[in-house]
């Protein structure tokens, strides 16, 4: 499979270097297009073809990865559009605040009055590492194209269909969702540090306890409330810590930044 990536920031790169890192393409497989020589030589370092010429990149993919600003989407497409072969090739346009109707309406069909085959995708920064949780809307595309970008998204951790409706809702919780996870990790160093540890040694057991965490939500059946309840024993330390922070605000706050992003 042959994939074309236009903007190589970071989302772009990282999108880029963690397909390549799950295996499922060659850095030979890949175009990456951007602006910036800096960015293409590190690219071209590793094996991957390079261009500063979107519409040149397009050529001859089976994916075609839109992976910039929000306001430069409809000048790449216009940029890229007569080098599109909407016969065989699928666009993915990887850009927050991008609607269906947008996206339709800029690709719209070619000269044959071909459909463009195209969805919205929302990965987060962790694809670089395998472990995205990603969401793909499909605007016009068949089920066989949706399989083949669903499949590529899975190799870099989760990836999830889902409504238009529920995208802001899925981007709150997962790509910004990734800063929340950060500043709750930051804040709990933080706290290391004032009980006594060494800064890199307290980011290095916060981390490990978050990982601890997600592995036992992982398994079937768990539940947050169950795994609560399995360290909190009664008058102990747990609860008193838990319900500290609640009167601190903390699922409110939570709850309140999540909903705050959706808008």
């Amino acid at each position: 499979m042959k994939i074309s990536v236009i903007g190589a920031g970071n989302m772009g790169g990282a999108t880029a270097r963690g397909l390549v890192k799950a295996g499922a393409v060659k850095p030979s497989d890949v175009t990456v297009s951007d602006i910036s020589p800096v960015v293409l030589a590190s690219f071209s370092a590793l094996g991957y073809n390079t261009t500063k010429d979107s519409a040149q990149a397009v050529k001859g993919s089976d994916v075609v990865m839109l992976v910039v600003k929000p306001w430069l989407v409809e000048e790449v497409i216009s940029v890229i559009k007569p080098e599109l072969d909407y016969s065989s090739q699928v666009i993915v346009c990887i850009a927050a605040g991008i609607t269906p109707q947008q996206l339709s309406e800029w690709l719209g069909c070619d000269a044959n009055g071909v459909v463009a085959q195209c969805m919205l995708v929302i990965p987060n920064t962790a694809i670089e590492i395998l472990q995205s949780m990603t969401f793909i809307t499909p605007v016009m595309a068949s089920p066989e194209s949706v399989e083949k970008v669903k499949s590529l998204f899975d190799s870099t951790g989760t990836s999830m269909v889902v409504n238009y409706d529920h995208m802001g809702a899925a981007t709150a919780l997962a790509s910004c969702g990734i800063a929340y996870a950060m500043r709750y990790i930051h804040a709990a160093a933080q706290g290391g540090v004032e009980m006594g540890f060494y800064p890199a040694d307290a980011v290095k057991i916060v981390c490990q306890t978050v990982q601890g965490a997600a592995g036992l939500l992982s398994q079937p059946g768990a539940h947050p409330e169950v795994e609560i309840d399995k360290v909190t024993t009664p008058g102990g330390i747990t609860i008193k810590g838990l319900n500290e922070m609640e009167h601190a605000g903390f699922t409110s706050a939570v709850i309140r930044g999540l909903k705050a992003s959706k808008k």
